[in-house]
């Protein structure tokens, strides 16, 4: 049977990880995790696009070889999802004889085909974006957008991808599949950008130029270019061109920022699947940027965020909650500290924390440490549970929609929802009660106050892992595992035996909080 496969975009080994690639990753984990408690076996890809003109300039001028600078991006990019708890099950580097191999062998292809040419071409070259760029990409003023960086004009000999047959063909497919581009209104851009004319795509770089990339298999004095290199990853990794690759392809879900939409992911990559008789992913799901201060976060501005600090301080599952909570996948979203430091407080430390804690001190003060069975149903307890289902119902909806921040919203309201219970029984006034009635309702507040505890961090579990094992652990029970058992209120907890109470998220003290 298929996997789901899923991949994030791989990043560019000429830079450090900042918000925006955590956030990316921290994506794709969630829907990886939430689709293996679906209980579908799932396969996730994220990696590293090392060659290209900026990574052989960074490393000329740092006085390096290229292969270090990218072996020193790939140790913080790992790193930076071990820090995370990313569960990606593959990490591929494009500098790797399998990815280098299927570069060449599609190249080779299309080559034989007719489907790459010669020619000369004289175009505005942006060695920041490693592209050619068209008129239209000038501002109404006539310069070229800061994004561009330093913009040349060269003419040199390139080999060319006939890009261009396929125009019609794209956007016969992209009307007659509207789902392919999540979300929808993505889609309607890509389609507005092919109303114009597309050029065919240089594919190549002369070697005298850049040394630094994978060679042309039919002209050596060439490499590819750097785009054509980078998005054949998400099937280079999984076995092109092997019996294997059937067990993966087509991906289920290619995850990237909305800025290499268009026209990487939305124009190149579709049409170089149909030139070389490959399947088309599922889908693709663009996310937007996390903005400060109303602005993109870019090293260009200054105003980048190193996740590293905030995870240090925090831990990975304070800030998986934040990035997930806070931003509506597909929309811009704001970043502050202020912000985080509200919701690390309100969410986690007062609502989640606190219940925890007050439901293990007096399962420990008042049943000696065993969680106690429930021998009433009162109305408390059943307007508790109809929650519940409702929570659960629509958590699920909410999550396979990917809308995760409101499933979240959902899950806290639940939480929340315990908290009232408790303070409604009230079990710390009755616990020292003789009457037999008074007992059976402390007991029975402290088993419903644990299984609510139990089940929302069952759904919290692909968003926050750690600290779903954490609490399981707690409560005397293994980790969540699958939903369709582990989202079932149950008496699955009476007579565990707890484990004291811990400070699940302390007070932060350093610098970065402000304190």
């Amino acid at each position: 049977m298929k996997k789901f496969y899923i991949t994030t975009a791989i990043d560019y080994a000429n830079g450090k990880p900042h918000l925006g690639h955590a956030y990316e990753k921290v994506l794709t984990d969630v829907i990886a995790r939430s689709r293996r408690m679906m209980g579908e076996e799932v396969h996730f890809l994220t990696g590293l696009d090392e060659h290209g003109q900026k990574v052989q300039q960074t490393a000329r001028n740092r006085g390096i070889e290229p292969i270090e600078l990218c072996d020193e991006a790939a140790r913080d990019f790992q790193a930076l999802c071990r820090d995370l708890e990313i569960s990606n099950d593959d990490f591929i580097r494009t500098t790797e004889d399998r990815h280098k191999r299927v570069v060449r062998q599609i190249l080779q292809k299309l080559y034989d085909e007719g489907q790459i040419y010669k020619a000369e071409y004289t175009g505005h070259y942006s060695t920041r974006v490693e592209q050619f760029l068209r008129e239209r990409d000038r501002n109404e003023d006539g310069e070229w957008p800061d994004e561009y960086g330093e913009v040349v004009e060269i003419t040199e000999s390139n080999y060319f991808f006939k890009l261009g047959a396929y125009q019609d063909w794209l956007i016969g497919f992209l009307n007659d599949n509207p789902d392919f581009i999540f979300p929808r209104f993505r889609q309607k851009q890509v389609l507005e950008f092919l109303k114009d004319p597309i050029n065919d795509l240089c594919i190549s770089r002369p070697v005298e130029r850049l040394a630094w990339g994978i060679p042309l298999p039919f002209d050596e004095e060439y490499v590819t270019y750097v785009w054509f290199d980078a998005l054949v990853n998400y099937i280079s990794a999984v076995g092109y061109g092997e019996e294997r690759f059937e067990d993966y392809w087509p991906a289920d879900f290619h995850v990237i920022g909305k800025d290499i939409l268009v026209p990487p992911h939305a124009v190149y990559w579709p049409i170089m699947l149909k030139a070389a008789g490959v399947p088309l992913p599922r889908a693709i799901l663009a996310h937007g940027w996390w903005l400060k201060s109303g602005q993109k976060m870019a090293k260009s501005t200054g105003n980048i965020v190193d996740p590293l600090d905030l995870i240090g301080e925090f831990g990975p599952d304070a800030f998986r909650y934040f990035v997930t909570r806070e931003m509506n996948v597909g929309q811009d979203s704001n970043f502050s500290l202020d912000l985080f430091l509200s919701r690390y407080n309100s969410d986690l430390a007062n609502d989640l924390g606190n219940l925890v804690s007050r439901t293990l001190n007096m399962i420990g003060r008042y049943c000696d440490g065993t969680v106690p069975g429930a021998s009433i149903e009162g109305e408390p307890e059943s307007e508790l549970r109809a929650l519940w289902e409702e929570t659960r119902t629509g958590s699920a909806e909410l999550y396979a929609e990917m809308q995760f921040h409101a499933a979240l919203d959902k899950t806290f309201a639940f939480i929340r929802a315990i908290n009232r219970y408790a303070e409604q029984r009230s079990p710390w006034k009755l616990a020292k009660s003789a009457d037999p009635e008074d007992r059976r309702i402390v007991e029975t507040a402290l088993a419903t106050m644990a299984e609510g505890v139990r089940l929302s961090v069952a759904l919290l579990k692909p968003v926050m892992p750690g600290t779903a094992d954490r609490v399981c652990g707690l409560l005397g029970m293994t980790g969540v595992r699958e939903w369709e058992k582990d989202l079932t209120w149950s008496a699955v907890l009476e007579e565990n035996r707890t484990a004291p109470s811990e400070i699940l998220f302390p007070r932060p003290k350093s610098e970065l909080s402000g304190s």
